[in-house]
């Protein structure tokens, strides 16, 4: 049988401000990307996820990103490599903090947003991410990658533990990289498209493109962003989908 993880990205209010539905989504997935305080979250916020997180047994794992709240982490920021290996260090180290006061351990890290897109495609700034990573969580280090980016290649040549994902409600390129989120296509909202794609990924290996054939793409994790206006219906569309087609769910890292 089949087994796949579905990761959300979770823990994204910060104060009184609110994102998302987590307490939904914590019911679904098996996996939470928890914000660590630069594109969103707060320590109070972070210990109220890690916490929803162990109660749902739901495995933990560190979101870092840019500093940068008021465009939710989504705008390229003119880091160097240095900056930004400090930046995704101290982030994960809040994490692991926060979650220490409940005994957890913070268990994987996956870049967010800009950040992400930018180690997905350089090979500096993603040695910058598996080295914080590696420095912070020692010899049991694991990355959630973008499916067949640079990042990827660089955990995988560094020895750094590392799992694939793909996107339930994001198109991709040909490429392999994902839409832009300004261009058509970047979104999928509808629950059912979202979902017969990836049963069929599930199926066949390939991912539909914009504009190009399918690509084959390596996966261990299916991610929903959390903050998306139909995350909670196609998130359980989804899973209720693979599990009907024999797909079982479960955490990539426990």
């Amino acid at each position: 049988m089949q087994t796949i993880d579905i990761n959300a990205d979770l823990g994204e209010s910060f104060g009184p401000w609110q994102m998302g539905n987590d307490t939904a989504m914590m019911d679904i997935v098996s996996s939470a990307n928890i914000a660590c305080g630069g594109h969103a979250g707060d320590p109070g916020v972070m210990l109220q996820s890690v916490e929803m997180a162990i109660a749902k047994g739901v495995t933990i794992g560190a979101h870092p990103g840019f500093e940068d709240k008021e465009g939710f982490g989504r705008r390229r920021l003119p880091l160097t490599v240095g900056e930004v290996e400090r930046l995704v260090a101290y982030q994960i180290g809040a994490l692991c903090g926060v979650a220490a006061l409940s005994g957890a351990d913070v268990k994987y890290v996956k870049a967010h947003g800009a950040l992400a897109n930018w180690g997905a495609e350089n090979t500096e700034i993603a040695g910058a991410i598996v080295r914080a990573t590696r420095a912070v969580l020692g010899a049991d280090a694991c990355l959630l990658t973008i499916s067949g980016t640079e990042l990827e290649r660089v955990a995988r040549d560094n020895g750094v533990q590392h799992y694939s994902e793909i996107f339930a409600d994001r198109g991709y390129q040909p490429s392999g990289l994902l839409v832009p989120r300004d261009q058509p296509g970047a979104m999928i909202h509808d629950a059912q498209d979202a979902s017969d794609r990836l049963v069929t990924f599930m199926q066949t290996g390939l991912m539909p493109t914009v504009g190009g054939d399918p690509i084959p793409l390596a996966a261990g994790s299916i991610c929903v962003h959390g903050d998306g206006i139909t995350a909670v219906e196609l998130a359980a569309q989804m899973r209720a989908d693979l599990q009907a087609a024999g797909v079982q769910i479960g955490a990539f890292v426990k």
